[in-house]
């Protein structure tokens, strides 16, 4: 392998290294520039971290003013610990963390306290005690929490005080912390992720669309090939992704209205009403469905090596208008689960169903042309039809028997 060297003896590889990394910071500074507008442009994910962050940072606060200020507790590091850690993403999380949390911290505490009593030597007691406690960490039991279990041994241990008396003053500092933190999370702007559920819904909605006119545009121009059309099954199949934060924001919503759904209805902080049914997430689903399995039959018939007789150039051009229109629909569906006035649904304008009828009608003769031609044609045409009448009912669930 041959290294280039410039005339100032620097190494091109290293040059190229450099450049690289230059890039990575400079993308990650248009990151955190994105991140802060963000925040002050109104609501979403990059605020409510915003507010979880300082609420965590308050917690730790208020535990440490309470444990070493008010209390005078010697031992008041503890409190701040699991009080910063305790402010989850819901309250509910909070209070299921907070109890596996504290029964770590206690057997860490009483195990680190017998290994100490027994082995009289701090290495002793750490060699002794910290084996069972990872290995206790593991259990199903603690989720994530089952680490503290070691690490309050350590504290424990390596402090040198593990008396009877310092033990119980751990677990009260243990005990305050865990209160405070769930007391902020709950009482200081609880988190309510019902936003989330919205935003993924007209996100996914958006995504199809463009997914579809993507299509409409190659189809309608004839650019079609069997390089396109895995480039637009590749598409197609990443809104899998957005159909996964979508069922992953909807579990995060109703978590979030455990145990504070009526705290927060009475300060009007809930409106549960406004939320998408979870039928929409069926719905939406459905419709990622057919738009990948529409985009896998186009890539079946582009390739020459699986399909000897892809539909006709002037039937796919039409069906590229149908699709053109359907990816519109998906658009505007988008513009209406955000609220945005006069979406201008093209699904509900009689001209539009007018154009899509004769599209329509036209693929269904365009299909009986093809039956002569052979039976591969007409299984791709046709799949291709059945496929934008399945995209356009979930759409328009009118269309159903229309």
């Amino acid at each position: 392998m041959t290294r280039v060297i410039d005339g100032t003896g620097n190494d091109g590889g290293t040059t190229g290294r450099l450049a690289r990394a230059a890039d990575a910071v400079r993308w990650e500074a248009r990151s955190v520039g994105r991140a802060a507008r963000a925040v002050v442009r109104g609501p979403g994910r990059e605020r409510d971290l915003l507010v979880q962050s300082l609420k965590a940072a308050l917690a730790a606060l208020l535990a440490w003013l309470v444990a070493q200020v008010w209390l005078g507790d010697p031992m008041a590091l503890m409190a701040p610990w699991v009080a910063l850690v305790l402010v989850q993403a819901t309250v509910y999380s909070s209070l299921v963390t907070g109890a596996r949390q504290f029964a770590a911290i206690c057997i860490g505490a009483l195990v680190a306290s017998g290994a100490q009593a027994v082995t009289d030597d701090t290495t002793g007691a750490l060699a002794l005690s910290l084996p069972v406690l990872v290995l206790l960490s593991n259990w199903s039991r603690f989720g994530d929490q089952g680490i503290y279990a070691a690490t309050t041994a350590v504290f424990t241990i390596a402090s040198g005080t593990v008396s009877a008396e310092a033990v119980g003053h751990r677990l009260g500092q243990a005990a305050l912390g865990a209160v405070i933190g769930v007391a902020v999370n709950a009482l200081v702007l609880p988190p309510v992720h019902l936003r989330d559920v919205r935003e993924n819904l007209a996100a996914l909605a958006r995504e199809a669309g463009e997914v579809l006119s993507a299509v409409a545009g190659d189809l309608r121009e004839g650019e079609w090939d069997a390089q396109t059309a895995v480039g637009r099954l590749n598409a197609a199949q990443r809104l899998q992704d957005r159909v996964d934060a979508l069922r992953s924001a909807r579990g995060w919503s109703r978590e979030s209205m455990r145990l504070t759904s009526g705290m927060l209805r009475t300060l009007h902080r809930a409106p549960t009403e406004a939320l998408p049914s979870e039928d929409e997430d069926e719905r939406l689903g459905r419709i990622t469905g057919h738009v990948m399995a529409l985009t896998r039959s186009l890539a079946v018939a582009a390739d020459e090596e699986r399909s000897p007789a892809p539909p006709d150039p002037e039937v796919l051009r039409a069906y590229g208008k149908l699709l053109e229109l359907l990816g519109d629909s998906c658009r505007a569906e988008a513009d209406r689960l955000l609220g945005e006035e006069n979406p201008g649904d093209p699904l509900l304008d009689r001209r539009t169903e007018a154009a899509m009828r004769d599209l329509h009608t036209r693929l269904q003769e365009g299909l009986s042309q093809e039956a002569g031609q052979g039976p591969a044609r007409t299984a791709v045409l046709g799949t291709l039809v059945l496929q934008a009448e399945n995209l356009w009912a979930d759409l328009d669930p009118e269309a159903r028997g229309r």
